[in-house]
């Protein structure tokens, strides 16, 4: 698989196989994934990779929670702007229409996107997940670096045929992911990073992407602008 073939192949999955995901495999990537780049090398990524009783273990704990109706924690850090102008919120509006159509829930139907939602807590039925965590004194400039090594992530794992979700989603239950990982307190949970074999028989709706005229200013060829108009 080329770069171009694991760039356009990348999705956000959420239904995945039973299916383990050899150690080796993630061990590989993972290793591979340690040259992404970081503005002076400073690699801000803390990765906690969980399979087999210590995910199971935490998948337990949060549906525990579901259950029971439990207030989300508090996140560390804003996912969205308060208000999100035009055209992000025409974007995020096109992804919840396609994400929950998908589903066949509708727009007011709120008990039905919560059970979808609690299927993030369950990674999707993957066998395997990456919890990566960052420093609380780290700047955006170092996000920006632990979003770059998730891309880099991502892209090995369809080389090794295998298929991912990154959930901010965990952000909310943060405090139960640091009940099975005692991460440092110095860490500050990012996201976790769902990781298996695809499951067929799931829907998985194909988000659009804005054209590129859209989102990309060509400067300084004519040629290019000229064909463009």
């Amino acid at each position: 698989m080329n770069v171009y073939e694991a760039v356009t192949t990348r999705r956000a999955v959420r239904g995945f196989t039973g299916r383990q995901v050899p150690a080796e495999v993630l061990e590989r990537v993972l290793a591979a994934a340690a040259r992404s780049p970081s503005g002076s090398n400073l690699q801000p990524w803390h990765v906690y990779v969980l399979t087999g009783a210590p995910l199971a273990e935490l998948k337990k704990r949060a549906g525990e929670r579901v259950d029971a109706g439990d207030p989300w924690d508090e996140r560390e850090y804003p996912m969205y702007p308060a208000e999100l102008k035009s055209p992000y919120r025409e974007r995020r509006e096109a992804f919840g229409r396609e994400r929950y159509g998908a589903l066949g829930v509708g727009r007011d139907d709120w008990e039905a996107r919560q059970r979808a939602a609690a299927a993030n807590w369950q990674c999707f039925g993957a066998p395997a997940a990456l919890f990566v965590y960052i420093d609380r004194d780290m700047g955006p400039p170092q996000w920006a670096d632990v979003g770059m090594y998730l891309q880099t992530v991502m892209l090995l794992l369809r080389d090794e045929g295998l298929h991912s979700c990154p959930q901010m989603a965990w952000s909310v239950y943060r405090t139960t992911v640091a009940e099975v990982l005692s991460p440092p307190e110095g860490l500050m949970l990012f996201c976790g990073l769902s990781i298996g074999y695809e499951d067929a028989t799931v829907r998985h709706p194909r988000t659009g992407r804005a054209p590129l005229d859209e989102t990309v200013t060509f400067v300084g060829d004519p040629g290019r602008r000229l064909q463009a108009a």
